[in-house]
């Protein structure tokens, strides 16, 4: 399945409205990256229908690219200040994201650096990279949301193309979540283990048995808050647990997580 088959089914106003907005920026020199459905259908071929059009943009680049579209007649907004804004035609609209809402996956050069190309709506554009969208896909795990089956069916589709140590180092610290998406991947797909690499395994393994014989952590910290916005709020609100996305353990602000928080259940705010 390709992104065009992804985008033959988008009805004719929205389809007009993406690539007027997607022409003006590119005719005013704003990098973006497609993601969504469109990145989710070139990796992995499975066809996906969504109301919106995610592009990804550097935060330094944000206050410019709602300027081009408002010139052009488009409302915008920026939705939640630490990840995420929004351009809107009647009812439909772009996302325009340059992080997540953990705080954890800011949009930066890497991001261009490792795009793929691609036409989408009949334009040349950039594709984010598959190990950024296993990064960003991988810590989404909401009572409502869960990405698992994403980041599986991208592992199984271009598990031996992916740069693993690159998704490694992106991972960073949050290398456990790594490891259990890499653990769910081999009992899905039991005759497609080799497409995670064998050292990816074992690196990920030496590093759990390492953490583990140092017994635990010295701080009280949740990191289930990165994982999810709702579920773990009982344990750094009553249980005297801080918040791993706070900073400086993370890089939201009280502002910030307090905002995000207020969105739970706004339909749309992701």
């Amino acid at each position: 399945m390709s992104p065009a088959a992804v985008a033959s089914v988008i009805d004719p106003e929205a389809r007009k409205f993406y690539v007027r907005a997607l022409t003006i920026l590119n005719e005013n020199n704003l990098p973006f990256l497609v993601g969504g459905a469109y990145a989710f259908a070139r990796y992995t071929g499975i066809e996906r229908h969504t109301k919106d059009f995610d592009i990804f943009i550097r935060r330094s680049d944000f206050d410019r690219a709602v300027e081009i579209l408002r010139k052009a007649g488009y409302k915008t907004e920026l939705t939640f200040p630490h990840w995420i804004g929004k351009a809107y035609h009647n009812e439909d609209f772009i996302d325009l994201i340059f992080g997540a809402g953990n705080g954890v996956t800011e949009v930066d050069d890497e991001w261009f650096e490792h795009a793929v190309k691609e036409r989408v709506l009949d334009l040349d554009v950039l594709l984010i990279p598959p190990e950024e969208m296993l990064w960003s896909k991988g810590l989404i795990m909401e009572r409502e949301r869960f990405d698992g089956a994403d980041v599986a069916h991208v592992i199984l589709a271009m598990g031996q193309k992916l740069n693993w140590r690159h998704l490694i180092e992106r991972y960073g610290k949050d290398w456990r979540v790594l490891l259990a998406h890499v653990i769910l991947f081999g009992f899905m797909y039991p005759s497609d283990r080799s497409r995670v690499p064998e050292w990816v395994v074992e690196e990920l393994t030496r590093r759990l048995l390492d953490e583990t014989n140092q017994h635990d952590a010295k701080e009280k910290i949740c990191y289930g808050t990165i994982l999810s916005r709702q579920q773990y709020l009982i344990d750094v609100t009553e249980r005297g647990y801080k918040d791993a996305r706070l900073k400086p353990i993370g890089n939201m602000s009280a502002e910030e997580i307090e905002q995000w928080t207020a969105g739970i259940g706004i339909d749309g705010a992701k």
